[in-house]
Formats: structure tokens, C-alpha cells, sequence
């Protein structure tokens, strides 16, 4: 009776283990799929596959430089978010400053606000000072929403077992300035690396902000945004599994970089 039962068990969590992942990623491999489509509409029957799709997305000069684009701005404003959190965080961890627990809430504050507000808000305050909407204005939104996910990312990792590396730095005469880019980054790297790998996908993929801030260069999301607009057809598909597979080699670049990293450092410790 008992192993009856150990083995429906196990069906069952098998069954819901396959529901579940289907219901995340059949969506995904319906999109890959129909990107091989040899026919001008991604509807059953499957006829292919070819790669002609791909071809058209890489030589359409626009997609190619709005994923240029996206790649430009995914990169400058996860530096600077990263830098950003890594700082305050730094700040806010290791100095008695007026009101810190207000200033760790209104840091953290924007990831409980939707992007449409914050853009709409950004896209006020920048036509109330004469900045026109550009790549630029789309960079200062991306790093808007990620500053905060930065800084809670690395502030959580930044204990008081540092301290007292950071202690001995000082009495053997490094500077404040040298103990924080000599000791104390290196020991947060993998935080580090983690915050802006997040952040890289991140705004590689958001589109609310990219859209109401951008105005003749765009990002690859309202790229494809437009192209969606004259209907769906197989390069649609092709140019949204290439955004896709550029995530997964970010998922794979943090896995080895980041999360391998700290899983060494577990099993030694």
C-alpha cells in the first residue's frame, strides 16, 4: 500500500512538474518554432525549416540597429545603476546617517511602482526642461528602475563579517576610497556581477519606458513592437527568439560568473 501510494505520489508531482513547466515554456518554443516557418504566416501546418527569417532580421537595417541600440543602452545603464546601488548601499551600511531607514525606503520605493507611472513621470519632468526624448532619456529610465534592485541586491549582502576586513585594511593604512575598490568590491563581486546581470536583462527586455522616452532611435522591444502592428509573420518570430537567445547567454554568463562562484564558496566554507 505504501509504495502504491510512493509511486502515485511521485506521478502526480511528475504530472504537475511537466504542467508546469509547459505552461512557462510552450509559449517560448511556439515562437522559436514558427521562426523556422518557410510560409509568410507562423500558423499550422509547419512548413520548414529555413532560416530565411533570420536572414531578413539581420539584413533589415532598422532591427539590426535597434538591437544595437537596446545592447548600448542595456550595457551604459547597468553600469551605472550597479555603481549607483553599490555606493549607496556601501553608504547606508557602513555610516550612522541621518534618517537611514527613510533613505532605505525611498531607494527601494521605485520597485513597488509600475513602469507606466515612472515613465510617464520621467517623460513629464523631461519636456518641463527641454531634453528631448532619445536613447538618453531611455538610459536614465532603465537606470531609474534598476538603481533600487541593485542596491537591495548588494545592501543584503553586505554584512558585518566584512567589517572587519575592512578594519584591518584601515589600520594598515589603506584610505577609505582604497579599502572600498581594494577590499571591500572584491569581496561583493558576486553580488555585484548578479545585480547587473539583472539589470542587463532587464532592460534588454523592458519596453513601457523604452517606448514613451524614445522617439526616432529606438530599442529592439518597440521595435518588434512595430512590426507587430501589420500583423504576426515568422520574422516577428525570428527577431523575438533572437531577443530570447541573447537572455539565455546572460543566464548562462551569470551562472557561470556568479552563482558557480558562490556555490564553490558554500561548499569550501
Amino acid at each position: 500500500m505504501g509504495s502504491v501510494r510512493h509511486r502515485l505520489s511521485n506521478t502526480l508531482a511528475a504530472l504537475y512538474a511537466l504542467l508546469l513547466y509547459g505552461f512557462i515554456f510552450l509559449p517560448v518554443g511556439v515562437l522559436v518554432l514558427f521562426s523556422f516557418q518557410d510560409s509568410r504566416l507562423p500558423i499550422m501546418p509547419f512548413k520548414g525549416p529555413t532560416l530565411k527569417w533570420y536572414n531578413a532580421v539581420l539584413g533589415d537595417s532598422r532591427l539590426t540597429e535597434s538591437m544595437l541600440n537596446s545592447l548600448l543602452v542595456a550595457l551604459g545603464s547597468s553600469i551605472i545603476a550597479v555603481l549607483l546601488g553599490f555606493l549607496a548601499a556601501y553608504g547606508l551600511a557602513r555610516y550612522l546617517l541621518p534618517a537611514r531607514g527613510l533613505q532605505r525606503a525611498l531607494l527601494t520605493a521605485p520597485l513597488t511602482v509600475s513602469y507606466l507611472i515612472i515613465a510617464l513621470g520621467l517623460l513629464i519632468l523631461f519636456n518641463a526642461i527641454g531634453v528631448p526624448r532619445s536613447l538618453l532619456t531611455v538610459g536614465i529610465g532603465h537606470v531609474v528602475i534598476n538603481t533600487p534592485l541593485c542596491f537591495a541586491i548588494i545592501y543584503s549582502q553586505l554584512g558585518d563579517h566584512q567589517v572587519n576586513i575592512e578594519n584591518a585594511a584601515h589600520d594598515l593604512g589603506a584610505s577609505e576610497w582604497q579599502t572600498l575598490c581594494l577590499v571591500t568590491a572584491p569581496m561583493m563581486m558576486p553580488s555585484i556581477l548578479a545585480s547587473f546581470f539583472l539589470a542587463l536583462t532587464l532592460s534588454w527586455d523592458e519596453f513601457i519606458i523604452s517606448f514613451l522616452l524614445s522617439r526616432f532611435d529606438v530599442t529592439l522591444p518597440v521595435e518588434i513592437w512595430g512590426l507587430l502592428r501589420s500583423g504576426l509573420n515568422p520574422k516577428t518570430n525570428a527577431a523575438g527568439s533572437l531577443v530570447f537567445l541573447i537572455s539565455v547567454v546572460l543566464l548562462i554568463l551569470a551562472e557561470f560568473l556568479v552563482f558557480r562562484r558562490l556555490w564553490r564558496k558554500s561548499s569550501a566554507g
